[in-house]
């Protein structure tokens, strides 16, 4: 009898390892099938807007449960490999980014009204079949600094490059390219402390002051000057220039950019003064006149984290009043260790001490929402970690609400309409700062914390952000949005 019970147990374990086996073996296809789409066709799968590029089986396998635990939809990885193997047999696929997620439970529903998935495929993807239905030309990209976001921005340009049918990364300008540089900067490129080894092959070429990464020639050019460099003369045309350095953050600087030869937009990766564009992707990008305007700010990465949170709130409950008070990893900005500095408590070790200072965030969010102009005051305290933010929200709303209903608006603003990208909705328990590095979205809402005071008309809201990662993602949106080089979305 005894034996008899050991053996179902063998049995039972041997069944789900091969179950998770074949399981795996399905990720694999899909791997495939996700690389030669982007590659052969400019087709970008996602699951559930979680990006399919570069990732293992076992991440595969754990999207899969992710639909089940949040978006609550059973999705077979069965399923989603064959159809996106079957997307692959469409000759005349659109550029476009696809989720096959929500493809694949749509299948799972829908099937018996289909003859097969071909022609399930061409009804869902009808305005996508069609080699004319998209045309652009893509946009040469020039780095204007190299520091923590203008690296992350390198690779994420040259992950995302497909066929290179949207930005190009043609150049890095920095203040030095002598040979030693060179290889410093590509040390820093390859190797990240915080984010971790570069996916990638990235050799110098010296003679041609260049770095080759993933086949593509990025040109390092030295320029100490704004506008005083010719990009042409490297083979640069129609660019956009993205400026990471900070240091000019108003538009009659910035614009120092455009009298350079083969730049005709400029980005700068901070929040801008006085009269330049402050915009955060996916709020009020469509409000922008990218015909004529020629320079744009991307905002700052708490920006960019509470605003989409903020403008759920506003539409769907009001806000009275409220107030903002960001937990922030510390910066280059700071000192290591104690020494002099321009502003106040920014003199102080980095490492060791957590520093209140001033954020320019409240008058930043009236610039993206002007409905809550003198609504809302905010702090910030800079904290002895290299990345991993926190944005907790105090607010009061206009009417009565209780924890079921906020988290309930949240999660459908993170699974449904035009904040897809960047609100990811958690409901992990023991979710900590480290955990949200490398997450895509600029705001992951912590459902769990969340508070309803007694009277139910003051709501406290934690929001998590990769201030690095997060942030740099949403300024390629925004490039790509100001260049004209959109694909077609299936949400």
């Amino acid at each position: 009898m005894e034996e008899m019970t050991l053996q179902i147990k063998k049995d039972a374990y041997d069944k789900q390892f091969e179950s998770w086996v074949n399981k795996e073996k399905a990720s694999a296809d899909l791997i495939n099938a996700v690389s030669k789409l982007i590659l052969e066709k400019s087709v970008e799968l996602v699951f559930f807007r979680n990006t399919l590029i570069d990732v293992s089986s076992s991440e595969i396998m754990k999207l899969h449960k992710y639909a089940e635990d949040i978006v609550s939809k059973t999705v077979d990885v069965y399923v989603t490999s064959q159809l996106a193997n079957e997307l692959l047999d469409f000759s005349d696929l659109a550029p476009s980014k696809i989720d096959i997620g929500k493809l694949s439970h749509e299948w799972m529903a829908q099937k018996d009204s289909y003859a097969d998935m071909e022609a399930f495929l061409s009804d869902k993807l009808i305005n996508f079949i069609g080699s004319d239905i998209v045309s652009f030309e893509p946009r040469d990209v020039v780095l204007y600094g190299f520091g923590r976001i203008g690296r992350l921005l390198a690779r994420e340009l040259i992950r995302l490059s497909g066929r290179g049918q949207q930005l190009k990364l043609k150049a890095i300008v920095t203040r030095s390219n002598s040979d030693a540089d060179i290889i410093k900067r590509a040390s820093l490129l390859k190797n990240d402390s915080v984010h971790g080894e570069f996916k990638g092959s990235i050799t110098e070429d010296f003679e041609n002051k260049a770095l080759i990464i993933n086949g593509q020639i990025v040109k390092m050019i030295e320029a100490k000057d704004h506008g005083n460099v010719d990009y042409e003369s490297y083979g640069i045309s129609n660019a956009v220039l993205i400026d990471n350095t900070g240091v000019f953050r108003d538009r009659e600087r910035l614009s120092l950019h455009l009298k350079s030869k083969g730049i005709t937009k400029v980005m700068l990766t901070a929040p801008g003064k006085g009269d330049l564009p402050n915009v955060v992707y996916g709020v009020n990008h469509e409000t922008l006149d990218i015909a004529n305007e020629t320079v744009f700010s991307a905002a700052s990465c708490t920006t960019n984290a509470i605003v989409p949170i903020l403008r759920v709130v506003e539409d769907n409950l009001g806000i009275e009043k409220g107030h903002i008070e960001t937990v922030h990893a510390y910066t280059n900005d700071q000192n290591l260790l104690d020494n002099m500095h321009d502003k106040f408590r920014r003199g102080r070790s980095a490492a060791i001490n957590m520093v209140i200072t001033e954020t320019g965030s409240a008058s930043a969010i009236s610039k993206v929402i002007p409905e809550l102009k003198d609504k809302l005051t905010a702090n910030a305290v800079r904290i002895p970690i290299p990345n991993g933010s926190l944005a907790i929200m105090n607010i009061t709303v206009n009417r009565e609400t209780s924890i079921e209903e906020v988290n309930s608006i949240l999660k459908k603003a993170a699974l449904e309409g035009p904040l897809v990208s960047q609100i990811k909705y958690s409901i992990d328990r023991e979710l900590v700062s480290s955990d949200i590095i490398g997450n895509s979205c600029p705001a992951v809402f912590d459902s769990p914390a969340t508070i309803v005071s007694p009277d139910k008309k003051n709501i406290v809201l934690y929001v998590w952000y990769d201030n690095e990662y997060g942030y740099t993602k949403q300024v390629i949106r925004l490039t790509k949005h100001v260049s004209n080089v959109r694909r077609l979305v299936y949400f």
